[in-house]
């Protein structure tokens, strides 16, 4: 006779094995997921290598000197082209401009290589809501784009724009400007009144919507970029007698014509040149610019805090590429001197042992992608150029690489940059800057820099005629091209 209640029993026993086995995949995924860290990935415009946890004692930046505090500060991190388009192309996919083929403004990496993967798009791909707000991308000049929707899980907003239309939005009566001169603006409004108060504002309405699964959310503000018009309250921050004029405002002795530009973003403004009020102006300008983006930062900082996702979330910043006021006797980017090169990077990472701690070690910027896909456990595409930065979070004093590598076109500027006579590619190794100007049709160098960092931090002397440093010369010349052949294939 049947036992019809060990029947029963058996046939629950089965059921709740069948729907166990079926929903243990799952569980187990949803709880990988769960475990996986978030990415808060923040990255500013033309900010040189000058915050208070950098060592400057003039610029008021506590968000980021506290961010500092908490991760690991890159004292030497390197972009691969001073100019935002080729530098963010080469971070985000992973791969140098020349791999890309993008050096200039207009050119989207997409038109040459329609499948690459980007390091948002990456994040999707593996389960992640990925969100961007602000500049991340380039942001005009590629209507066929607009960005790059193809990495994004919904459409980025406030990321496609010039930086010319980011004029102060109010209720009633614009209040006045009291610079009284072109390319900067001091008013007495809030925040939110340009693009990168907004950007603040909706990446904190983000991390309250995405805080219970993983994300990236990469904000993209669009400071301290030209024109500098942050809101009188970050002016304030300053006493304009304490804005130094630049320290080395000539042309390095012995600089080749072919390394300067001519400056034109900001001064065909200025066609009979600037004096020492309006210099003064505009470094005030930038300053108070580079308060007010980090003042946007500390509100999505504090919201990361306030909702309890700091132990599980990295946090990336970065900025695209450095910037000169008059250092030089040149203005703004587009060139291979240390001031454009040189880049803020501090990445956080959940429970890291060098948590307020510095290294030394030379990085580029095109490491922040395998770093991350790393980080988090993602499988990475196989043809990444630059190298995980992950055994510096262990120990700090470790070395990655033994040089870094920027490169910028000749002519700078204007239509002829999308099809270049000549490439400078810049090797910096711990000691020495060196430079090489080769012509594209034949592969020729027609001039070469070395400036000893050890004796020269400013540049101010090209040292690449010296019979006494012949030898580092060579060594540099050698390392360049061997650096230069050992990228992996293209995409």
């Amino acid at each position: 006779m049947i036992d019809r209640s060990k029947t029963a029993a058996l046939t629950i026993c089965c059921v709740f094995g069948l729907l166990t086995s079926a929903i243990a995949p799952q569980v187990a995924r949803a709880a990988d997921e769960a475990s996986r860290p978030n990415v808060l990935f923040i990255a500013v415009d033309d900010l040189r290598v000058e915050l208070g946890c950098y060592g400057n004692t003039i610029v008021k930046s506590p968000n980021l000197d506290r961010l500092a505090s908490r991760g690991l500060l890159f004292e030497r991190a390197y972009c691969q082209q001073a100019l935002c388009n080729p530098s963010r192309a080469s971070l985000l996919t992973g791969l140098r401009p020349d791999t890309l083929g993008v050096t200039d403004l207009p050119t989207h990496f997409r038109r040459r290589f329609p499948d690459v993967v980007t390091l948002p798009q990456l994040f999707k791909q593996q389960g992640y809501h990925a969100r961007g707000i602000g500049k991340i991308f380039h942001n005009w000049r590629q209507d066929d784009y607009k960005g790059d929707p193809q990495s994004w899980s919904l459409p980025a907003v406030l990321h496609y724009a010039t930086h010319g239309s980011d004029k102060p939005v109010v209720e009633g009566q614009l209040p006045p400007d009291n610079t009284g001169m072109p390319r900067v603006e001091s008013r007495d409004v809030a925040d939110e009144a340009y693009f990168d108060g907004r950007i603040a504002e909706l990446a904190v309405g983000a991390l309250r919507e995405l805080k219970d699964e993983p994300f990236f959310l990469a904000v993209g503000f669009w400071k301290p970029h030209l024109p500098f018009n942050a809101p009188r309250k970050y002016w304030q921050l300053y006493n304009r007698a304490d804005v130094q004029l630049p320290a080395n405002p000539n042309r390095p002795q012995g600089v080749p014509q072919i390394a300067l530009h001519d400056g034109r973003e900001l001064l065909r403004t200025f066609p009979d040149g600037l004096n020492d009020k309006q210099v003064r102006t505009l470094r005030h300008g930038y300053y108070a610019a580079t308060s007010y983006v980090d003042a946007q930062i500390g509100k999505v900082l504090d919201e990361l805090d306030r909702l309890k996702l700091r132990d599980k979330t990295i946090v990336v910043f970065w900025s695209d590429h450095g910037f000169h006021l008059g250092e030089h006797d040149l203005w703004c980017k587009t060139s291979n001197f240390e001031l454009d090169a040189h880049v803020p990077l501090i990445i956080s990472v959940p429970g890291q042992k060098s948590a307020g701690r510095r290294t030394a070690a030379l990085v580029e910027l095109l490491d922040v992608y395998p770093t991350l896909a790393d980080l988090c456990g993602l499988a990475p595409p196989h043809n990444l150029e630059g190298r995980s930065l992950r055994p510096l979070f262990d120990d700090p004093r470790s070395t990655i690489k033994n040089g870094a590598i920027t490169q910028h076109p000749r002519p700078a500027y204007g239509p002829a940059r999308s099809n270049p006579d000549v490439m400078g590619y810049s090797l910096r190794t711990d000691r020495y800057r060196y430079t090489e100007w080769r012509r594209l049709k034949d592969g020729e160098t027609i001039a070469r820099e070395l400036y000893d960092h050890r004796t020269d931090p400013g540049e101010t002397r090209n040292l690449a005629t010296s019979a006494d440093l012949a030898g580092v010369l060579n060594q540099h010349a050698a390392q360049l091209s061997e650096q230069l052949r050992a990228n992996p294939t293209k995409p």
